[in-house]
């Protein structure tokens, strides 16, 4: 790596190598920044709850974070600012328009943070949210770069309805006005966004993070629209579903997440106790790979399997105020159970099933199965596909079912009776199984595989679905 001593007056490529360090959430697909400052401080920029990533690269550079800063209230995800602020003094920059409850740096458009050699220049940019900034890195009079959050991103821009169905479209007309203001920055200028492929407060795809005014005003289509009214129609016929929980963590950053203090742990329990844990109302999550799910389960429990997406669906299918207990393989990392639950504010974890299910089993406690086979050993019946819209779209078995994981449990009486439950991989698919096995569903079987491994298994064509409906 690098030395921190690089001159500021490099070119663009040598700051990003250098000085600028993503940060990269795979699972939410976002990307947290911290910025080397070359005076052994550090600049973080949207740095989530979860700030394991965030220590390491610091420490790895010697730096300490003087300054943190977020471009919008998160609805992904819990902002790691106010923890930030607590443990090392980090000062927490922010838009005043946010009205955060906590103590913080309030920023409105125009604005400057000096940052010791650097500045840092506030935008405002509402779309995403109302009191959305991005935020200009400046070496003088010239700009390095931008921290675009939700604005600007690359080839789009983030969603604009979390405020409500009923305000999108004026959000979007905001989003319009300012990405055109962000055009107005030189070409050169690089641009940083948070939202990125795999969010779903944005749907771009691509595995590209980051980009530059210029190849934005060359290659993102909405840009090309022809004006405000068709960047509107545009964006928002580009908008998929998003998580439930999204609804409540806006809230949450404006108060400011709880401090989290001391060693995080998921305590052993036994089986009478997470049996007693179900009896009071919690709910029995079940991270163990898909196998492992289809060959022995907890009836009505809730399969997620481990894996960088795992945040997003207990997000979105396990409500923030049950108790919750965890059923794992001896060599799963309990420590990722519990900072990817914390980082989007789910707080009741009240356990982990010590001896996994051998222990259960021990206990006499009842155990359930399900079938998990691969394209050519699937039976006849009905193809359920619980892939996003925007997936199935793109590609289905003829004759398939359509019904988003997201929705599964509202829907769960119109699923037909023994499905083939299928998603691109196996792993939602078995995600959705457990959903429709609560709901009292049986002879259910399981894709180990995609629509694609289905149709040639099966002489079955694939299809695509107009996506202009």
């Amino acid at each position: 790596m690098a030395s921190s001593n690089v001159p500021w007056n490099s070119v663009e490529v040598e700051f990003a190598d250098n000085h600028l360090i993503p940060l990269v959430d795979e699972g939410l697909g976002n990307s947290a920044y911290l910025v080397d400052l070359g005076d052994s401080r550090a600049l973080a920029v949207d740095a989530s709850r979860d700030l394991r990533s965030l220590h390491v690269a610091a420490t790895h550079r010697g730096l300490r974070v003087a300054f943190a800063a977020d471009t919008h209230l998160h609805a992904d995800f819990l902002s790691g600012a106010v923890q930030l602020g607590h443990d090392i003094g980090a000062t927490v920059l922010a838009s005043a328009a946010g009205r955060r409850t906590f103590g913080h740096t309030p920023l409105a458009d125009g604005d400057e943070v000096d940052l010791g050699g650097l500045t840092l220049q506030a935008l405002a940019t509402p779309g995403h949210t109302d009191e959305h900034l991005s935020f200009v890195l400046l070496d003088g009079g010239r700009e390095l770069g931008v921290f675009t959050g939700g604005s600007l991103i690359v080839n789009s821009a983030a969603r604009t309805d979390l405020q409500g169905s009923d305000r999108a479209e004026e959000l979007a007309r905001a989003q319009y006005r300012s990405l055109r203001r962000l055009t107005t920055l030189p070409d050169a200028t690089a641009v940083w966004p948070t939202h990125g492929a795999g969010s779903f407060c944005s749907a771009p795809p691509g595995a590209e993070r980051t980009t530059t005014i210029g190849a934005q005003k060359r290659d993102n289509p909405l840009l090309a629209a022809a004006d405000e009214g068709a960047f509107a129609q545009r964006l928002l016929a580009s908008l998929g579903t998003y998580p439930a929980y999204f609804d409540r963590l806006t809230e949450v950053n404006r108060r400011g997440p709880a401090i989290l203090a001391g060693t995080l742990s998921l305590p052993a329990l036994d089986a009478q106790q997470v049996a007693a844990v179900r009896a009071h109302g919690g709910q029995v999550v079940d991270v163990r790979p898909p196998a492992d799910y289809a060959a022995s389960h907890i009836p009505r429990s809730i399969s997620i399997p481990l894996r960088a997406q795992f945040a997003t669906w207990l997000g979105w299918l396990l409500p923030d105020d049950a108790p919750l207990v965890f059923v794992a393989t001896d060599d799963q990392d309990l420590s990722e159970i519990l900072w990817q639950a914390y980082k989007i504010g789910y707080e009741r974890l009240t356990g982990h099933l010590a001896g996994g299910m051998d222990a259960w089993w021990a206990a006499g406690f009842p155990e359930t199965t399900i079938a998990f086979v691969t394209a050519a050993e699937a039976p006849a019946g009905p193809y359920v596909d619980v892939r996003q819209q925007a997936e199935y779209e793109a590609g289905h078995v003829a004759g398939a079912v359509h019904m988003e994981l997201g929705s599964l449990a509202d829907r769960a009486a119109d699923a037909p009776p023994g499905a083939i439950v299928a998603c691109g991989h196996g792993e939602r698919a078995m995600t959705a199984a457990s959903v429709l096995e609560r709901a009292g569903h049986s002879g259910l079987t399981v894709l180990d595989g995609g629509p694609a491994d289905y149709a040639a298994a099966h002489g079955t064509r694939m299809t695509r679905a107009d996506a202009s409906r």
